[in-house]
């Protein structure tokens, strides 16, 4: 109880939230590094396995990279790029020492989540639907984009929220390279046996990945009576739902 009483007193001291080591200089950071991860992350993945879902191809192909990529350790992965010719621990931008190399590690992170959960969103919208979709005349893009990708997108997000809360979380292993972030505040403090300050850190981190959470789950549950209807196996809900897709668009299909 001492330690977290110290780490209490850490965390409302307001001289440690300010400055450029302060805890909310280093809050941001780690935020910048978590969303620039993340984008990259699904400009990488999202579109290939969402096109890949719709072809119904290389579902092997995509959860076993997936599975590899859980497989490898984030820190290992982070160490390799390190000591590296490139991209080492060359200074990028406002990321900082090592700043590449982190956003690679973080990239490759989160992928998994993203590419797994995209593609299986596809592959499971209802095949009535999609006979529905394509009896009512749609051409392969249009039944994507105005069927299979609404209904899909709660499971989408799914992965996403994962993904982000993952990332934020591991973001903290930048401070083992001298990067930023709030894992700078937490190595500190253990190595300096200063036991509240680590712990502080760690609440910190906790507690906005809890409010990240909280913020992808309320995306996601505004995206559920899409995914409601997707999940009905009535063969009439299915095609009331293509209907009234067809007439929201402005094209008008033959």
């Amino acid at each position: 109880m001492n330690v977290m009483s110290e780490a209490w007193r850490y965390l409302r001291e307001g001289d440690n939230w300010t400055g450029d080591g302060g805890m909310a200089n280093l809050l941001g950071q780690q935020l910048l590094l978590t969303v620039t991860a993340l984008v990259a992350a699904l400009v990488i993945g999202l579109p290939v396995a969402l096109w890949l879902g719709h072809l119904g191809r290389g579902g092997f192909l995509a959860i076993n990279v997936s599975n590899v990529g859980r497989a490898v350790p984030t820190f290992a992965l982070l160490a390799l790029l390190v000591v590296a010719e490139w991209p080492g621990t060359q200074s990028f931008g406002p990321y900082g020492r090592a700043g590449l190399a982190t956003l690679i590690a973080l990239t490759l992170f989160a992928l998994p989540p993203i590419i797994t959960n995209a593609y299986v969103a596809v592959r499971e919208v209802p095949a009535d639907v999609r006979e529905s979709a394509r009896g009512m005349g749609m051409t392969g893009p249009q039944q994507f984009f105005r069927v299979e990708l609404p209904l899909a997108l709660p499971l989408v997000m799914s992965g996403i929220r994962l993904a982000l809360v993952q990332v934020w979380a591991t973001a903290t292993i930048a401070a083992l390279v001298a990067g930023p972030g709030l894992g700078r505040v937490i190595t500190d403090g253990f190595f300096r046996s200063n036991y509240g300050k680590g712990i502080a850190g760690a609440i910190v981190v906790a507690a906005v990945a809890l409010v990240l959470e909280l913020l992808a789950a309320l995306v996601q549950r505004l995206l559920e009576p899409a995914h409601r209807v997707a999940a009905t196996p009535n063969r009439d809900v299915g095609m009331s739902a293509v209907a009234s897709t067809v007439e929201e668009s402005t094209d008008v299909v033959g």
